[in-house]
C-alpha cells in the first residue's frame, strides 16, 4: 500500500525478489503513466472531521425514503418485510462465504431453498446461484446458448433496457475476438409495442444461436406472442432465453409454459433492497439436463441422502467448470458479491408462497392500471399501450409542448421522483417517460402525482 512503512515495503520487495516497487510498473509504457501531481483536498486529521464530512456528502442525496418515486427501469422499489432483514443478517449468514463445515452445511440449505423455490416459480427444474445482475444473467445465458450450438449471433429486442444492452454487448465480446457474438436487435411494433415478428422471420438464419426477449418488457408490456417467437427460434434451431422479473409470476404464465428454453432475470425484487440505485442480482435457469447443467457458469447447489436414515446433506456441484475451478479458463467468471443477498430471496420467496405471489401480482396490476388511468387524465397526457403491462407503462408527453427533463425538474421541486425519460434511449416515441407503480402506491400517492401532474402541464 502507499501509506506502508518502508520497513515493511523492503521486506515485501525482498520476499518477491524486486529490486525496487518501480520495476513491478515497467511493463505499463511510460507514455501511459501520469506525471503530474493529482489536486486532492488535504488530508482530514480525525475520526471527527471524516464523520462531519461524510454526513456532508450524504446529505445532498435526495433518496426514495423522503421523496415518492416512480422511478423502475431496472430497479424497482417493492416490500421488503423486517424478518428479511433479520435472517439475511444473521452471523452465520454473514460470516460464511466459505466457512466452517457448520457454516457451510448452513449456508448451502439456504442456497439450495432459494434455488428450488426460484425454480418452482419460474418451472425450471436447474437454478444456478445468483450472478452480479439481470444483464449478467442474459450475457451468460446467450454465451450458454453458443457453446451449445457454435453458432454467433443473438437475436435481442430494439427496445430494451440500455443498460442490459451495454452488458449483453460486453459479455458477447467485441467484433474481431476469438469469442464475438453478433449482437442483432429486432424491431418492435409502433402499435403494440410488442416484437415485430416480421422482422424477427427476416432475421432468423442457421447462425442465430439464440432470440432473447423480456415478459414482461422494459416496457411494462405482456408479450403475448411468447410462443410464437419461440416457435421461429426452435424452427431455426436456435435457443429460446426469456427474461422475466420473477414477482410477475403470481399471475404471468412461467416462461417455459411458452417455449422458453432458458429463463433468466432479476433477484432485485425478491427482497432485496434499493442501495444506492442498486441491490440487483440475477438468475439463470434451464431444464435439468447434463448439456446444460454442464454450461452454467456459477456455483450450483445439490442435495443428497446420508448414511443416516431421513438425514440429507447440502454441498457445492459442477464446480471445476467454474472461474473458481478454472480460473481464466472456466466457463465464465462468477463471484459472490449477491450470495448473501439469495439468503434474503430465499426467505422472501417462502414468505410469500404461491398465493402471496397470486396477491402481489394482482395488487401491482391493480395499482399500476389505476395509476395509468388517472395519468392518462390529465389534459395533454397520454399513456403509450394501456393494456397489457404489469407494473410499468410509458406516459407520453409530446402533446404537452414541455419535455420529460422539464417535467420531471418540476416534480423534483414537489418531492416527486417522476419517470425514467426514454427521449434519448428510444427517440421514436419522442419525450416520453417510463413510470414504476407497484405495492407500496398508494390511492394517495397516486393523486399527488396527478394533481402534481396537472399543474406542471397546465
Amino acid at each position: 500500500m502507499a501509506n506502508s512503512v518502508p520497513a515493511i515495503k523492503e521486506a515485501m520487495l525482498k520476499e518477491i525478489g524486486a529490486p525496487s516497487i518501480e520495476a513491478l510498473f515497467e511493463q505499463i509504457p511510460d507514455s501511459h503513466r501520469t506525471k503530474h501531481d493529482f489536486a486532492l483536498p488535504p488530508a482530514l486529521r480525525s475520526e471527527v472531521e471524516l464523520r462531519r464530512h461524510m454526513l456532508q456528502l450524504l446529505a445532498k442525496n435526495r433518496s426514495c425514503e423522503e421523496n415518492l418515486s416512480f422511478l423502475g427501469a431496472g430497479i424497482w422499489q417493492h416490500h421488503v418485510p423486517a424478518i428479511v432483514d433479520e435472517v439475511a443478517g444473521r452471523s452465520e449468514f454473514l460470516t460464511s462465504v466459505w466457512g466452517t463445515a457448520m457454516s457451510d452445511h448452513g449456508r448451502n440449505q439456504a442456497w439450495f431453498e432459494f434455488c428450488s423455490q426460484l425454480g418452482e416459480l419460474v418451472a425450471c427444474d436447474f437454478v444456478g446461484l445468483p450472478v452480479y445482475s439481470w444483464g449478467c444473467a442474459a450475457g451468460n445465458a446467450i454465451r450458454l446458448a453458443s457453446r451449445l450450438n457454435g453458432r454467433r449471433r443473438v437475436l435481442v429486442p430494439a427496445w430494451m433496457d440500455p443498460e442490459r444492452l451495454a452488458v449483453i454487448r460486453q459479455y458477447c465480446e467485441p467484433e474481431g475476438m476469438a469469442s464475438h457474438i453478433a449482437v442483432v436487435t429486432v424491431a418492435q411494433d409502433a402499435a403494440t409495442g410488442l416484437l415485430d415478428l416480421a422482422d424477427l422471420r427476416a432475421k432468423m438464419s442457421d447462425g442465430v444461436t439464440a432470440v432473447y426477449f423480456e415478459n414482461p418488457s422494459f416496457l411494462g408490456l405482456i408479450e403475448t406472442q411468447g410462443e410464437a417467437i419461440a416457435q421461429i427460434a426452435h424452427q431455426a434451431g436456435a435457443q429460446v432465453i426469456v427474461g422475466v422479473d420473477p414477482i410477475s409470476l403470481g399471475v404471468l404464465a412461467p416462461p417455459p409454459d411458452y417455449g422458453a428454453d432458458i429463463v433468466v432475470g432479476t433477484t432485485q425484487t425478491l427482497g432485496a433492497h434499493m442501495s444506492a440505485g442498486g441491490g440487483a442480482g440475477g438468475f439463470i435457469a434451464s431444464r435439468d439436463e447434463e448439456r446444460y447443467a454442464r454450461e452454467y457458469p456459477t456455483l450450483n447447489i445439490s442435495i443428497t441422502t446420508t448414511r443416516n436414515p431421513g438425514e440429507h446433506g447440502f454441498a457445492l456441484s459442477l464446480a471445476h467448470q467454474s472461474s473458481y475451478g478454472m480460473r481464466e479458463q472456466g466457463k465464465d467468471w462468477t463471484g459472490n458479491s449477491v450470495y448473501l443477498t439469495a439468503i434474503a430471496n430465499a426467505v422472501y420467496m417462502s414468505l410469500m408462497g404461491p398465493e402471496g405471489f397470486r396477491e402481489l401480482g394482482e395488487l401491482v396490476l391493480a395499482r399500476s392500471h389505476a395509476a395509468a388511468k388517472r395519468i392518462a387524465s390529465v389534459p395533454g397526457i397520454s399513456v403509450r399501450w394501456g393494456g397489457g403491462f404489469f407494473r410499468e407503462f410509458v406516459v407520453d408527453f409530446n402533446a404537452t409542448g414541455k419535455t420529460v427533463a422539464v417535467v420531471n425538474k418540476a416534480l423534483l421541486a414537489k418531492g416527486i421522483f417522476g419517470g425514467k425519460d426514454l427521449s434519448a434511449d428510444i427517440p421514436a416515441l419522442g419525450q416520453s417517460a417510463l413510470y414504476a407503480v407497484t405495492e407500496i402506491h398508494s390511492a394517495e400517492d397516486i393523486e399527488r402525482l396527478a394533481l402534481a401532474l396537472e399543474e406542471i402541464v397546465r
